[in-house]
């Protein structure tokens, strides 16, 4: 397949497939929510049921355009209506779980629970950002920056395996991922520069299969080619970065939300672990990052 390299490739890329995917959407009764959901619809690339307040749900008039498409649970308990949701993903009657106006804590109570939520035992519950940066020439995934307070070795090498899944069913067939540090030497003085020389030989020992994986390195030198030439890095990853793994939530969050914020960046994400992938927005997030989130959903589920 070819590269997506912008979200407009994206969605069409979907609405090329014809394949439909069938979201359960928790509390879905907010204005951003319900911009998301009517653009998924209008363009074809998902059917949705709402779980919620059914009086303030069958308002939306975008809504009711696609009486077909849209089935309305009424259920007023939020964790009554995560669980819901979590269930009908468990039978097969929808491929994507997606937060509304929930609470993430309540939506997550209902995906964790070990007898009837969604993550298996054993699995890595992490969060995978892709992001469009104007100044960039194609998406930039990043990872983690809402779940993971302090990845350790294992827990790396887990969310390396789902960037680089994620990437290849974007048509990057061989991601590049570099492992973001304030240095690019390895020293006992910075133990995780330790766990990232391990990282590097479990790539070259072909753990990770089709993927180069690189660092110690800064934002910069991953992103920027003559950032590494002048500094005399000689780095696989060129200043071509498809990934940005992060040492830990704090640098990963505020990465986040500075490109957010000062780079007119267009943003979706996705929780990566569970048995479908789950759209777990930030609850005043736009609407367009809200439906960039179904459309990456649509793609991996």
């Amino acid at each position: 397949m070819d590269v997506i390299q912008n979200f407009n490739q994206l969605t069409a890329s979907l609405k090329a497939s014809g394949k439909k995917k069938r979201i359960a959407v928790v509390c879905a009764d907010d204005p951003h929510t319900e911009y998301a959901l009517s653009r998924a619809l209008e363009e074809g690339i998902a059917d949705c049921v709402l779980l919620g307040d059914a009086t303030r749900l069958k308002a939306y008039p975008a809504l009711k355009a696609y009486p077909d498409r849209v089935e309305i649970i009424h259920i007023t308990d939020v964790d009554r209506a995560a669980r819901e949701a979590v269930r009908l993903v468990r039978q097969g009657k929808a491929d994507i779980l997606m937060k509304g106006i929930i609470n993430t804590d309540n939506l997550l109570h209902a995906i964790l629970d070990k007898e009837h939520g969604l993550l298996p035992k054993g699995r890595l519950l992490t969060h995978l950002a892709c992001m469009q940066i104007p100044s960039y020439n194609k998406l930039l995934f990043v990872t983690d920056a809402a779940v993971i307070p302090n990845p350790t070795l294992q827990q790396r090498e887990e969310m390396i395996r789902y960037a680089i899944r994620v990437c290849h069913r974007f048509g990057i067939m061989q991601p590049r991922v570099a492992l973001i540090h304030c240095t690019e030497k390895v020293s006992p003085k910075f133990p995780l520069s330790l766990d990232y020389a391990e990282l590097v030989e479990q790539d070259a020992a072909g753990l990770f299969g089709d993927a180069i994986v690189d660092g110690p390195m800064d934002v910069k030198t991953a992103l920027d080619r003559e950032s590494g030439l002048v500094k005399g890095i000689a780095s696989t990853i060129e200043g071509q970065a498809d990934v940005l793994i992060f040492p830990d939530i704090e640098a990963g969050n505020v990465f986040y939300k500075t490109i957010s914020l000062f780079t007119d960046a267009q943003m979706a994400g996705l929780l990566q672990g569970p048995d479908c992938p789950v759209v777990v927005t930030s609850r005043g997030d736009t609407g367009l990052t809200k439906y960039y989130s179904i459309a990456m959903a649509c793609l991996t589920a």
